[in-house]
């Protein structure tokens, strides 16, 4: 009669005990992903009234006689390999853990020892680490390799502190390509004005500085495709012409007293051949303005003598003064006033084209852009047949003109994106730092850069991005994987560490990808608890408690009769 007295008693504790593993997995039904219990429930030891015996030539054997003694908790199973449902939050640096072949861990450290969770939530702390958002413990990864910026090295893992000063910044680069691109049309006026069709584009030095480049692309004869391309100016930051400070410097330096204004004009035009073009002399036409007419005289001797006519007197060219003189006037006129060249220009020679037209070649430091007059493609840029140039900045640069530490770059300029084509007189010609290579560009340079956000790849793998459109790598989120996940210890905080039964953590962890599992951003790993098992459990765990009541019950009961006897 006791015994079943303690049976009941021992079905109270252990309903008791079942119905406290499912409050608790009720209670967490909303906690990121928090991993469900079930209990298992084992009969106690036997007590053995009589002893099984075995059978005789006359008689059968005959069973032990034993009485249970009640009931234990088994087992309280974590169903930790269950995986709880996506829920999706936006916050780049929440992440569910997409298992594949194995359960994973996220491995964090709460500053004694590395402990292990599933729950994603993280932020940056005020020390640049990655954290979790409940409990601060840092998350634990591998770092960037020094010498290979693109690849972590996977050895001991640490925390990662990806806002960390050094990366709060990405260094800037010098542009080292370029490239002019568009439609050239010769009926565009502008190719035949005095400053050329002009285009631009901005670089940047190795320190991040920022530069214009200048250049005018000028007519030379449009039935022949053929045109030339100048660098005129190249401003830094503060709008001086650095260009014209070298030019300025390299007359300076390479001049003495004696020095004549020729000469001079000879050595600027050596020190821009430095930098963009060669010595040029083109021919080009030019139409007479109104009011002029032009005639031409050939002497005996096979000389051609060029008479422009004002409508009352006429004029020849008298290339030592540089103007249209007259015999029968002191008035002149330059070429400026004829034909609408520079005041400034340096004329070579000058001859006739038609009655309101002349031909004037005056040297330049250009370069020749020549194009297919049938298809309209670039044929050469310059004269090695080539289609694209050098712009050689590096000359420019601070520690000008011999050391290589120059801040600038040389640039490679394509020019092989034109084409002359007509488009009703107007052009479209652009002109672009970098040259563009699939889906990239490369050699456009970059001014230095500021962070301004974070990204985690499905393999782990952090990246910064920054203002100056780098994308770089910050370090990886390792995970740990174990032989018997369900032996890890709950530790509470949504966090475990290793038992015996587990299998240790050898420190370095595995990269997620190996075994097809990926990390998922923007979404956090919601309870895997079952709340319409958890409630019929919770039925029948009731009824379980009430019939062993009745144990009780009933056995007092009869106790009760016992001790009336007595009476």
């Amino acid at each position: 009669m006791m015994r079943s007295l303690f049976s009941g008693v021992a079905g109270l504790k252990t309903h008791q005990t079942k119905m406290d593993v499912i409050g608790n997995n009720i209670s967490n039904v909303n906690t990121v992903a928090f991993k469900s219990s079930s209990t298992t429930f084992s009969d106690i030891m036997y007590q053995t009234t009589s002893q099984a015996s075995g059978a005789t030539a006359t008689r059968g054997g005959t069973n032990a006689k034993q009485i249970g003694l009640g009931v234990t908790n088994g087992a309280t199973k974590i169903s930790i390999t269950s995986s709880g449902a996506a829920q999706s939050t936006g916050d780049a640096l929440d992440i569910r853990l997409s298992d594949s072949n194995t359960t994973n861990f996220f491995i964090v450290n709460n500053g004694s020892e590395n402990v292990f969770t599933r729950a994603g939530s993280f932020y940056i702390d005020g020390n640049g680490n990655l954290a979790m958002t409940t409990t601060g413990y840092l998350v634990m990864g591998w770092q960037v390799d020094p010498n290979d910026t693109s690849n972590v090295v996977k050895d001991t893992v640490s925390a990662l502190r990806v806002m960390q000063p050094a990366n709060l910044t990405s260094a800037p680069e010098a542009t080292t390509m370029a490239t002019f691109s568009g439609v050239v049309d010769k009926n565009d006026s502008q190719f035949s004005s005095t400053n050329g069709y002009v285009r631009s584009f901005t670089l940047y030095d190795n320190l991040g500085y920022s530069y214009t480049a200048k250049f005018s692309i000028k007519l030379m004869d449009g039935t022949e495709g053929e045109y030339t391309i100048e660098l005129t100016n190249l401003y830094d930051q503060d709008n001086n012409d650095i260009l014209a400070d070298y030019i300025n410097e390299y007359v300076t330096n390479n001049s003495t007293a004696t020095t004549t204004d020729a000469e001079k004009a000879q050595l600027k035009a050596d020190a821009l051949k430095n930098i963009f073009g060669t010595d040029n002399s083109p021919e080009k036409t030019y139409s007479l303005k109104s009011g002029f007419t032009a005639s031409s005289t050939t002497l005996a001797d096979g000389t051609s003598i060029l008479t422009i006519n004002d409508g009352t007197y006429d004029y020849t060219y008298d290339a030592t003064a540089g103007v249209f003189s007259s015999t029968q006037t002191a008035t002149t006129y330059t070429p400026a006033e004829v034909c609408g060249v520079a005041s400034d220009a340096e004329i070579t020679a000058i001859s006739y084209n038609t009655s309101s037209s002349i031909k004037l070649t005056m040297p330049s430091v250009s370069y020749n852009l020549k194009f297919d007059t049938k298809e309209g493609y670039l044929t050469s840029a310059g004269d090695d047949g080539g289609t694209t140039l050098t712009l050689n900045t590096s000359l420019l640069g601070p520690n000008r003109p011999n050391l290589p530490e120059a801040a600038l770059s040389n640039i490679t300029i394509d020019f092989s994106q034109l084409m002359n084509y007509d488009n009703g007189g107007t052009s479209t010609v652009v002109a672009n730092r970098g040259i563009a290579e699939g889906s990239t560009t490369v050699g456009e340079g970059k001014k230095l850069g500021t962070m301004t956000g974070l990204s985690v790849q499905n393999d782990g793998k952090i990246y910064g991005s920054y203002s100056n459109g780098n994308t770089v790598l910050l370090g990886q989120i390792a995970v740990a994987q174990f032989a018997n996940a369900s032996g890890l210890e709950e530790m509470g905080d949504n966090c475990y560490k290793t038992t015996m039964n587990s299998g240790e953590f050898d420190g370095i962890g595995i990269d997620i990808s190996a075994d097809g599992s990926s990390m998922n951003t923007g979404q956090l790993e919601m309870a895997n608890v079952d709340l319409s098992s958890e409630f019929t459990d919770m039925i029948t765990t009731q009824r379980g408690f009430q019939a062993n009541s009745r144990i009780i019950t009933v056995s007092d009961t009869m106790l009760e009769e016992l001790i009336n006897l007595k009476r």
